[in-house]
């Protein structure tokens, strides 16, 4: 599971505005008829449901929305620029990259967000028509659309949580009550990254996740501290599974 990544965004930049003047048959100075450009599209990330991690972010780091097409004669204004729509898992927040601030919290399937906003389109040299200047040659550039660094970071929605030390049997269990099919093995840090298992308990469900293991000062990164508590920080409900046959 990809879980937390950095990916740059660029909103489409705005078409130009355009010099252009009315060219009809026995008219042959027409008025200023320069049309505007588009909009740039936005960039949208959405919730999906059906997704559970950011890998497809592993090789793409850069996403960029379309650019608004420039103006033509005719007054024919350029189109917008078609927005950009990246499908995350629910449970993603989005901050910043250079302050850490948290843009969005997306945790409903189809809850969405603009997160960055295509340019305007330039006027054209129409727009500039006064009485006392009837034709015209200046028209405006699009503006350029936003970018930005931000941090993708997933924290998983499950009902219920195992949580408990390294090779307690957290894997064991989530096996034995779901379908899940976590690896099991007889040492420490088996699992390094949540596991889901749908649970089927009297016609109804519930989601269980095996968290990866909890030890002391896991809050100051020790282990897999700080993966521990993202993914914890949603769950319900917790159980937390002790080893019966230490010893102490």
């Amino acid at each position: 599971m990809l879980d937390k990544v950095e990916i740059k965004i660029k909103a489409g930049d705005g078409g130009d505005g355009i010099v252009a003047f009315h060219r009809e048959k026995f008219v042959p100075m027409g008025g200023p008829s320069g049309g505007d450009g588009g909009n740039g599209g936005d960039v949208i990330i959405q919730a999906a449901p059906g997704l559970d991690t950011l890998r497809v972010f592993k090789r793409k780091r850069f996403f960029r929305a379309a650019d608004g097409e420039n103006g033509s004669g005719s007054r024919k204004h350029g189109k917008r620029g078609v927005d950009l729509v990246i499908t995350v898992p629910p449970g993603t927040m989005v901050a910043l990259k250079t302050s850490g601030a948290i843009i969005a919290d997306l945790v409903e399937p189809g809850q969405q967000v603009v997160i960055a906003r295509g340019g305007k389109g330039g006027w054209g040299n129409a727009r500039f028509a006064s009485p006392s200047n009837q034709a015209p040659r200046i028209a405006h550039k699009g503006e350029p659309g936003e970018e930005k660094s931000i941090v993708l970071e997933l924290k998983l929605i499950a009902d219920v949580g195992i949580i408990g030390f390294p090779n307690v049997g957290k894997s064991s269990l989530l096996a034995a009550a779901s379908a899940a099919r976590p690896e099991i093995a007889d040492y420490p840090f088996t699992t390094r990254e949540p596991v889901l298992g749908v649970v089927n308990v009297g016609g109804k469900s519930f989601v269980l996740a095996e968290i990866p293991g909890l030890i002391e000062d896991a809050h100051l990164g020790r282990g897999l501290g700080h993966d521990f508590l993202r993914h914890a920080a949603r769950t319900r409900v917790f159980i937390h599974l002790l080893d019966g046959t230490s010893a102490s």
